[in-house]
């Protein structure tokens, strides 16, 4: 194993915490004897760029500093590779690394438990799930819960879970159930209407919304969670059970566990990681064992 590890930076992620985070993080590195490199980009696709030539050059670990959307690019450049992926988690929401039982906004502690899984060999084989060639780590949202990141993204007066809050309302004065057409693990088509459907690889999106909370990450399969159609009045209560997990429970909803999942809803936006993935129909499908996480055993 080489000796040199790559950083990979988002110095904007949770209001200005990547760019501090990436100097605890390479010192414990340093402290543990391996040379550290940083990756910066100018926008997304040229920080995947990068990336993706530190991964061909045989970086020793991909280490992503910064949030879900971040860990979400670095995934496009290590999945199906053999080069580790490290979670320095300083961003908003930070899922993928709560789903895995990382650190939270401890750089210094991140990148000791990174030196540490790179000496000791820590580390963890995950699935990930795969849209076309766009890899997701922890859930794909479509429905009630895409049309709130939606309208989130373009709420610019407030930020972090407070904005998902608000999110949220607003679009329950305009909710409606949606007709979707799903076929599971190429079975028949079934139509059906329902307030979201949600694919997990992980369990949690939002900052902590357990959705698919019983999916595991190295079970080789998706967690299905389909919330029936239901008035405004029950998805307030249930709604608001998800933090816990305990909606799981509730009559209108309803688990699958699969490899692949086909969905197509008129006018949804898909989103996975939190990031816009593009308008259903789409098929996602399990890939298991598909990125090496550094753990610390």
């Amino acid at each position: 194993m080489t000796s040199e590890i790559t950083l990979f930076v988002n110095p904007t992620a949770g209001r200005g915490r990547g760019a501090h985070a990436a100097q605890p993080a390479a010192s414990a590195l340093r402290d543990a004897g391996f040379s550290v490199r940083t990756v910066l980009g100018e926008d997304a696709d040229d920080a995947l760029r990068r990336a993706r030539e530190a991964v061909a050059a045989g970086t020793g670990a991909l280490i992503a500093v910064g949030g879900d959307g971040l860990v979400s690019l670095a995934l496009q450049a290590v999945a199906g590779t053999a080069t580790p992926l490290g979670v320095v988690a300083v961003g908003t929401g930070n899922d993928f690394a709560r789903a895995l039982g990382l650190p939270l906004r401890d750089p210094a502690a991140a990148g000791r438990l990174a030196a540490r899984a790179l000496k000791e060999g820590g580390h963890r084989d995950i699935d990930l799930g795969r849209v076309g060639d766009r890899w997701f780590g922890t859930v794909l949202a479509s429905g009630f819960d895409s049309r709130v990141n939606d309208r989130g993204n373009r709420m610019r007066f407030v930020g972090g879970r407070f904005t998902y809050d608000l999110a949220i309302l607003a679009e329950l004065a305009a909710f409606r159930p949606i007709p979707y057409r799903i076929r599971l693990d190429g079975g028949g088509a079934v139509e059906t209407e329902a307030t979201l459907i949600a694919v997990g690889n992980g369990t949690t999106y939002g900052g902590g919304m357990r959705i698919c909370a019983g999916a595991e990450m190295d079970d080789g399969l998706l967690d299905v969670t389909v919330v029936g159609a239901c008035t405004r009045t029950t998805l307030l209560k249930v709604f608001p059970r998800v933090y816990r997990g305990t909606h799981l429970d509730h009559p209108a909803v309803t688990v699958h566990r699969v490899s692949s999942i086909e969905l197509a809803a008129a006018g949804i936006t898909a989103y996975a990681d939190g990031e816009p993935v593009g308008p259903l129909p789409l098929t996602a499908t399990c890939v298991p064992g598909a990125v090496r996480v550094l753990t610390g055993g």
